[in-house]
């Protein structure tokens, strides 16, 4: 009976679990109660917590996920079995984010949800949603200087895009060591964008600046709106080939929705795929955030980068938005800038949230589409441009 008892005792996750499965445990206990009760982004901060969860609790001679298979190239031969390893679940799943197939899905479904009309009806836009990815090269900088290497320095960075899974797709690519704490710093901070953007608008606009209604923007035809994307596809990938995969998946869930003939294939796109592709995102995702490999002080630098990347970017986004307020004649309302963070549709309705404090009858949400959009193209581009440049 003792040796039973024994038996069970060693072949137990207790007996061997380590101080640092422990600290991830509790850590997605946190992700659950920010997930849940302050409803943070809950649809991936669930099932990323989920994912870590699983993968943090010990399994004995054996586990759910082994990140060492993906640091470099996926380990073909050890998935097939009959390794030291045998493979688990999210050992599987992970493919679909190594293989860029999850990322570029999730892409696609934001495409067939979004309405670009706001930003073909006034093209300006683009100049606020590139002047959002600011935050992408102050990230940059300062990760370079707090000693990543390049790979790893662009992989923060683009937390500054304020877009999963931009994040999820180039530090898949670049940096897989880093995916677990880039995409928990990355979600986190887009659902605390009501909590980050609002004081920085107020500090660097006036009451005035914040009061300012915009006119109805013109009418977008249906013409206008099946050839935008098509149009940026082409010119796009022609410049910057390495930005085919994000940027095709976006503009084609978007001709999906825009052709009028597809609506089978556009509702798809918006709910079951979506829906799937983002659980098993999520969770693959939340795999990689193994204690050992997590609980480190780069961890640290990287979540505070994270933080003062979105910073600036809202920043860069707020700057040229005041500088087309004065070109415009103060026509144009600088709150719309800081929407050049892609969080669709968040940073807009933050926007248009801000700006109806400041006067009731103020509504800005479309008007912060535009900006809104840009920066989802812009930060696929920006993601392009690391990739090519340290890929």
């Amino acid at each position: 009976m003792l040796e039973v008892l024994k038996n069970l005792w060693e072949t137990s996750g207790i007996a061997t679990m380590t101080w640092q499965q422990g600290v991830m445990i509790l850590i997605s206990f946190i992700l659950f109660y920010l997930a849940i009760k302050k409803q943070y982004e809950p649809l991936l901060l669930l099932p990323i917590a989920f994912g870590m969860l699983l993968t943090n609790l010990p399994w004995p001679g054996g586990g759910i996920f082994h990140p060492d298979w993906f640091q470099g190239e996926i380990n073909w031969k050890a998935l097939g079995g009959g390794g030291e390893q045998d493979p688990g679940l999210f050992d599987f799943l992970y493919i679909g984010v190594k293989m860029d197939i999850f990322p570029c899905l999730i892409f696609m479904a934001v495409g067939a949800m979004t309405d670009f009309g706001p930003l073909i009806s006034r093209p300006s836009s683009f100049f606020m949603g590139a002047g959002a990815q600011f935050g992408i090269s102050f990230a940059f900088v300062v990760a370079c200087l707090l000693g990543f290497d390049p790979q790893g320095a662009a992989s923060i960075g683009i937390i500054g895009g304020a877009d999963g899974p931009t994040a999820i797709y180039l530090t898949s690519k670049l940096a897989p060591e880093l995916l677990g704490a880039i995409a928990i710093a990355a979600y986190s901070y887009m659902a605390l964008i009501p909590m980050i953007q609002p004081p920085i608008m107020k500090l660097l606009t006036t009451k005035k600046m914040r009061q300012v209604k915009m006119e109805q923007t013109r009418p977008v035809s249906k013409a206008e709106k099946i050839c935008f994307p098509i149009i940026v596809t082409v010119v796009c990938v022609l410049i910057l080939p390495s930005v085919a995969p994000l940027l095709g998946c976006l503009m084609l869930g978007n001709l999906f929705r825009e052709s009028g003939v597809t609506d089978r294939l556009s509702d798809t796109a918006q709910n079951a795929m979506c829906n799937i592709v983002t659980i098993m995102l999520g969770t693959s995702v939340g795999a990689t955030a193994v204690g050992a490999n997590f609980l480190k002080l780069e961890t640290v630098k990287i979540i505070i980068i994270g933080l003062c990347a979105f910073a600036f970017a809202t920043v860069g986004g707020l700057l040229i938005g005041i500088v087309m307020y004065f070109l415009s004649g103060k026509k144009i309302n600088p709150l719309i800038g800081a929407a050049g963070v892609s969080a669709v549709p968040m940073a807009a309705r933050v926007a248009s949230k801000v700006g109806q404090k400041e006067n009731p009858s103020n509504f800005l949400l479309m008007h912060a589409m535009g900006p809104n959009v840009a920066g989802v193209i812009g930060s696929a581009v920006a993601a392009g441009i690391l990739l090519t440049l340290f890929g």
